[in-house]
């Protein structure tokens, strides 16, 4: 625990002074924000806030984990290939939305290539699932490719508010890492630089943000999340673990469903949730800290869980 607790506050400190750097680098290559049309005017004003900020937490425990796994601690693989790959990936999406706008990458193929990226990520990641009984064994790949895809697009989803997804991402890494009791010593240098850094991360994207983590960020995440669940054997507990992620993209999916169903209406103001929150009159600081707390009471109530089915 105390050799944790200085790797995250090595990190945090590594990227409280990066940061800072970070910054005015990303606004000279122009990698801003680009704000939806449709999106509210608090929206708007936020475009050209740079973006792709997350690059430097996921660059961050990456590098962790090479020199983790150089020293010879084991569980380093599969998170640090999901932190890169779907960092990577994030990072072309934000390049592309400076050329495209909003959209980024086309979703006809973004998609796809996050199934093939999740596949390396699972065969590293995956081991006999508890709650999974041994016949269904082979449904640890098409739920593990599903947990990796889907958890990054939540993360992803979600941050659409200042410190959002920052906040809950690094309750969600610590509640695995920590209170699920199955993170060996590699996974546990990885999760808590990343911790550290998304701590220092949070300095500059509370509300009003400095800079956004992008899709770099979200995505590279998410998918990371994913891996650690699924590694530690409790790929059953990610939804638990990451509540808030599903309730945002669950709100998507009953809008859209209820949207093409009913020719035209809707069941919230705006989607994710959060957004409509926001048109209620939430502030952003507001969404951030509850949606917060719904996190740390799930990250509880799925060690209390892990604890009884275990």
């Amino acid at each position: 625990m105390i050799l944790d607790a200085i790797t995250l506050a090595i990190s945090f400190l590594v990227a409280r002074v990066l940061y800072p750097r970070l910054i005015p680098l990303l606004r000279r290559v122009q990698l801003g924000q680009v704000i939806q049309a449709e999106l509210s005017p608090v929206h708007q004003s936020k475009a050209g806030t740079p973006t792709a900020g997350g690059i430097l937490f996921v660059a961050l425990a990456v590098l962790a984990g090479i020199l983790a796994h150089r020293a010879g601690h084991p569980g380093t693989a599969a998170v640090t290939l999901a932190l890169a790959l779907f960092g990577l990936l994030g990072l072309a999406d934000d390049v592309a939305k400076r050329r495209r706008g909003a959209s980024g990458l086309r979703a006809r193929y973004k998609f796809p290539l996050q199934v093939l990226l999740a596949l390396p990520v699972v065969a590293l990641a995956q081991g006999s699932q508890h709650l999974i009984p041994s016949p269904a064994g082979g449904l640890i790949w098409p739920l593990g490719v599903v947990a990796v895809v889907g958890a990054a697009n939540a993360v992803n989803l979600t941050d659409g508010v200042d410190g959002l997804a920052g906040l809950s991402g690094l309750l969600a890494v610590l509640g695995t890492t920590l209170l699920l009791g199955g993170a060996v010593a590699g996974e546990k240098a990885v999760a808590m630089t990343l911790a550290g850094a998304l701590i220092a991360f949070l300095v500059w994207n509370r509300h009003p943000a400095r800079v956004f983590m992008g899709d770099a960020g979200s995505l590279g995440l998410g998918a990371a999340l994913a891996a650690l669940a699924i590694q530690q054997h409790w790929l059953v507990l990610l939804p638990v673990v990451g509540l808030v992620f599903v309730i945002e993209t669950l709100s998507v999916m009953i809008q859209v469903s209820y949207f093409k169903l009913t020719g035209g209406r809707r069941v919230f103001r705006m989607t994710p949730i959060h957004l409509t929150l926001q048109l209620e009159g939430w502030s952003e600081n507001r969404i951030a800290l509850v949606f917060g707390g719904v996190t740390a009471i799930s990250v509880f109530a799925s060690a209390w869980l892990g604890a009884v089915l275990a």
